[in-house]
């Protein structure tokens, strides 16, 4: 009865480690977008929040997590998280559920990786349809539209072209 326990145990692990390192190389249906940036994590905060403002988005925020790390006596490569949004698509999306609160305002992450690689992330939109339990073609409307916009500002601030997707296409 141990044996047969064990290596039932032993599969399951084994399928979730697999289908954990699955989910690790997919970039279909991620629920993370991640753009490399020509500019460093300053220089892109920077011109981000250029674009934020030549696109009429609220800037709410930006924490350096680098700098908290260091106030902590502790190290973290450059890290800073930009909050903003667009206060009536806010308000749309939490419209159709109140839940929508616990994502909202949006949020873009700048970081460096060991390589001294500069990265642009954001939690991509239509992932919050799944968590918010959004089915309403009306929202899900919004959410496409906050995608696209999210997508386009990412692409924009990295100083890359956006590559054609089924969502620029429409």
């Amino acid at each position: 009865m141990k044996k047969i326990l064990l290596v039932i145990i032993s599969l399951g692990l084994g399928i979730f480690v697999i289908s954990s390192m699955v989910g690790c190389e997919s970039k279909r249906g991620s629920f993370i977008t991640i753009v490399e940036s020509k500019y460093s994590v300053k220089d892109g905060v920077k011109r981000f929040e250029k674009i934020l403002d030549e696109s009429g988005l609220s800037l709410f925020q930006i924490i350096d997590h680098a700098q908290n790390a260091k106030n902590s006596d502790m190290t973290l490569l450059p890290e800073r998280v930009v909050v903003f949004g667009n206060p009536k698509m806010g308000t749309i999306l939490m419209q159709c559920n109140p839940t929508m609160g616990v994502d909202l305002p949006l949020k873009m992450l700048f970081y460096e990786d060991y390589e001294g690689k500069s990265w642009i992330s954001y939690t991509n939109p239509e992932y919050y349809s799944l968590k918010h339990n959004i089915k309403d073609k009306q929202c899900l409307d919004v959410i496409k539209k906050a995608n696209i916009a999210l997508e386009t500002l990412a692409y924009k601030t990295a100083d890359i072209i956006l590559p054609e997707t089924n969502s620029t296409k429409e």
